[in-house]
């Protein structure tokens, strides 16, 4: 079973329930301080933090006094935006004391369902991350349409745990783990310490949501396992309203853990491994010795660029005589690659008439 404290990334589902009193409206600063302080702690360990923070539209409406019922879209756009700063503020507020800083990612399902915006995203995410920053991510609702939604923040963080690469998942819940039946409605239900495999059985326990701030419920969470021990990445579902809940599952409060039997980093290689290349960059030796020591691959290292790719497609990667090395996504198009081959970082911006990212394959979205 997973533990906590060997998380070497780790991402954090809170819901809207637990920020705000279902009851008054109210922001609860007391748990919010809480959580900040077991999120400190972790940090100061050496783990990478990613916080998947509900709230916007329950802030946004209180602010705005509109009725607890069912809003249209447009009035729960304009909730979002509203509360959107509120909690952006409330998290910065939070963590700055702990000397944490704090950067707010908005993001839709086309985000994650489009290469290029794909890994704009996880280029961004690693940057927050490498600078120390933890990133607050929420699902953009001042624009996204039923089209373009998760529709829950449990499926949209375990999306990404998958960008990051996150080994462990952390949905703080109203309940403390999976239960064979509504524990509310039935008291023979029983809670499952580990699941190592989601089968029939275990998902036709799953029930529907029950609060009247949060839109998900454990089916919603057992999607959300399956994204997320596919690509490698432990999840844990507990108690979420409890001062400092974090510290409290350390301590061995109860959850339910999914296990997964994969390693992140190595479910990452075998996706991009699987897909078929749209065109192919040749390399020169000394490229091909330096991604044979775990670099990742830079324009001066290329020669040629064969076919025609966009931002975000996988590319096969070749040597000077036509030996497959691997595979990658690559973070320039076709006809953008031609114009930096062989080129230095501090040449790019020349050739490009922008300024442009060092590397045209990174190590981490590439299988050799």
């Amino acid at each position: 079973m997973a533990a906590l404290n060997a998380a070497r990334r780790l991402v954090v589902k809170i819901g809207s329930a637990l920020l705000v009193d279902k009851q008054t409206g109210a922001f609860r600063g007391d748990w919010l301080r809480s959580i900040a302080e077991d999120i400190a702690r972790i940090k100061a360990r050496g783990t990478d933090v990613i916080l998947v923070s509900s709230g916007s539209i329950a802030l946004g409406r209180g602010i705005l006094r509109l009725p607890p019922v069912t809003l249209p879209l447009e009035q729960s756009q304009a909730a979002a935006a509203v509360g959107q700063i509120r909690l952006a503020r409330e998290w910065e507020d939070a963590l700055a004391p702990h000397g944490v800083v704090t950067g707010q990612v908005l993001v839709t399902l086309e985000d994650s369902a489009d290469r290029r915006r794909y890994l704009n995203q996880r280029a961004t995410m690693e940057t927050l991350l490498g600078f120390g920053v933890v990133p607050i991510v929420n699902e953009n609702d001042t624009i996204a349409t039923d089209e373009i939604r998760y529709g829950d923040n449990d499926r949209l963080a375990a999306q990404v745990a998958v960008t990051v690469g996150a080994d462990q998942l952390i949905l703080l819940s109203d309940v403390d783990g999976f239960y064979s039946a509504n524990p509310a409605q039935d008291p023979t239900a029983q809670r499952y310490e580990v699941i190592d495999e989601i089968t029939p059985e275990i998902e036709a326990m799953a029930g529907d949501a029950g609060s009247g701030l949060s839109k998900g419920g454990m089916k919603t969470k057992l999607l959300a396992a399956k994204t997320a021990t596919a690509a490698g990445c432990a999840m844990a579902i507990t108690e979420g309203s409890v001062l400092h809940p974090l510290s409290a599952l350390e301590a061995g409060a109860n959850a339910t853990w999914f296990t997964s039997r994969l390693d992140p980093h190595a479910a990452r290689k075998r996706w991009i491994a699987s897909m078929k290349p749209c065109g192919a960059v040749i390399v020169d030796d000394g490229a091909a010795t330096a991604l044979g020591e775990g670099r990742s691959l830079l324009p001066v290292g290329v020669t040629t660029a064969v076919g025609e790719f966009g931002r975000g497609d996988p590319v096969a990667i070749l040597d000077a005589r036509g030996v497959t090395l691997g595979h990658g996504l690559t973070r320039y198009t076709a006809d953008e690659t031609r114009l930096i081959t062989g080129r230095h970082s501090w040449e790019m911006e020349e050739a490009l008439g922008y300024p442009g990212r060092a590397v045209l394959i990174h190590r981490d979205d590439m299988a050799l």
